[in-house]
Parts: C-alpha cells; sequence; structure tokens
C-alpha cells in the first residue's frame, strides 16, 4: 500500500511518514499542492493525505483539481480548521474523510486504513430502491429515471442508505459508515448532509423515501 502525504511542515511531514512506515504502508511526500497534484496524477497511490494550508496551492484547491481530472484516490483532508463550514466544505469538493491537528496518531492509522479498505471494495451492481436507481461505478443518481445531481459525500451517504433499506441507522453508524468519524462532537454534519440529500431526492416528489426516527436516526423506506 502506498500513501502520499503532502504536507508543507517539514517535522509534521516526517513524523506522519516515518510512523506509517513502521505501519508497513510505503509513503511518498509532497512539500506543496501542487507537486502534491504532480505526483497524485502520476503515481497509483491508495490513499492521499492532505493538509489544507499549503504553498503554491491550497489543499482545497488541490483535491478540486485532483477531482476535476477523474483522480478517485481516497483523500483524508489534515488542517487545523475545526468549523463545521469548513469540514463541510473540505468533504463536498470530493475529500473523503477529515481530521483535524492536532491528532493522535493511533486515530490517524485507523481513519487510513479504514479509506484505503472502502476504497478496496468492489462497488459492484446497481442498487435499486422504490423509483431510485444508483449507479455505484459512475456514482450517478436517478428517480423516476430523472438523474438527481450529488455531491461525492452526499453521493456516499445515498449509497449506505440503500445498502441498508429499512433499516434505522443511528447517527453513529452513519458517521463510521461514511466518514469514519467517531466524535460526538462531529454528529451535527450528518444532520446536515440528510438536509441536503433530503432537499434533492424528496423535495420534488410526492412518496417521501428518508425519514428521521426521532431520538435514533434515519431510515430509507418507502412509506411513513
Amino acid at each position: 500500500m502506498r500513501i502520499l502525504v503532502v504536507e508543507d511542515e517539514k517535522k509534521v511531514a516526517s513524523f506522519i511518514k516515518r510512523g506509517l512506515e513502521e505501519e508497513g504502508f510505503g509513503v511518498d511526500v509532497a512539500y506543496d499542492g501542487e507537486e502534491g497534484v504532480y505526483m497524485a496524477e502520476n503515481t497509483a497511490y491508495d490513499l492521499v493525505l492532505m493538509d489544507v494550508m499549503l504553498p503554491k496551492k491550497d489543499g482545497l484547491t488541490a483535491i478540486r483539481e485532483l477531482r476535476s481530472k477523474q483522480v478517485k484516490t481516497p483523500i483524508l483532508c489534515l488542517t487545523a480548521r475545526d468549523t463545521v463550514e469548513d469540514i463541510v466544505s473540505g468533504l463536498d469538493i470530493g475529500s473523503d474523510d477529515y481530521l483535524t491537528k492536532p491528532f493522535a496518531f493511533a486515530e490517524l492509522v485507523a481513519r487510513v486504513r479504514a479509506l484505503i479498505r472502502r476504497g478496496s471494495q468492489d462497488r459492484g451492481a446497481e442498487l435499486y430502491f422504490g423509483d431510485m436507481r444508483l449507479d455505484p461505478v459512475t456514482h450517478k443518481v436517478w428517480r423516476e429515471g430523472k438523474e438527481i445531481d450529488l455531491t461525492a459525500k452526499e453521493y456516499a451517504l445515498l449509497e449506505y442508505f440503500m445498502r441498508s433499506p429499512n433499516q434505522v441507522l443511528t447517527r453513529t453508524m452513519i458517521a463510521e459508515h461514511v466518514w469514519d468519524y467517531t466524535f460526538d462532537s462531529f454528529t451535527n454534519i450528518i444532520d446536515v448532509y440528510v438536509n441536503y440529500l433530503r432537499k434533492k431526492v424528496d423535495r420534488d416528489f410526492d412518496r417521501k423515501l428518508i425519514h428521521t426516527v426521532r431520538g435514533v436516526g434515519y431510515v430509507l423506506k418507502e412509506t411513513d
């Protein structure tokens, strides 16, 4: 398994590189956003660790550029920013997870392993629920034949719902499967994204599919 670390603080980059190598990963390092984009485009990495505050090209711009070029490598953002708005911005442009500094190295390794494991899983055949269809290969979604435009994280959330139909999903379950977050402080992001998703898949249709189970979580079902 090979990982690209894009981090301008050389001491931090060295610490991460050494620790990941001790865990058995191969690690390359880029010290600015431009170099990071170039390396991620031209090498088949299993994961990219991307700092947000980078010289030459900031991390969010780098992620946006990689996704626009169809680089699908899982990306974990590393940053000191921890507001909901910052987290949502990073996830919306295509990052797969978000870890704030300072962090425990054990947590970083757990996130890394989870993202690599998730990325290597076979995405399988199309999923159907009621009048909704989801293609795991193209990441496209349709309802009543009409294509629905979703962000990367909205898509991941909907895919989890469609793989667990008629099952009540708690915020903790959603966090662990979609973001790998294990902190109660992050559950408000889940509520924000469920609301985003609801507006896109339910608002223009008579039959609502995403339902709130008060005090517990959410469920994808065809009736109230």
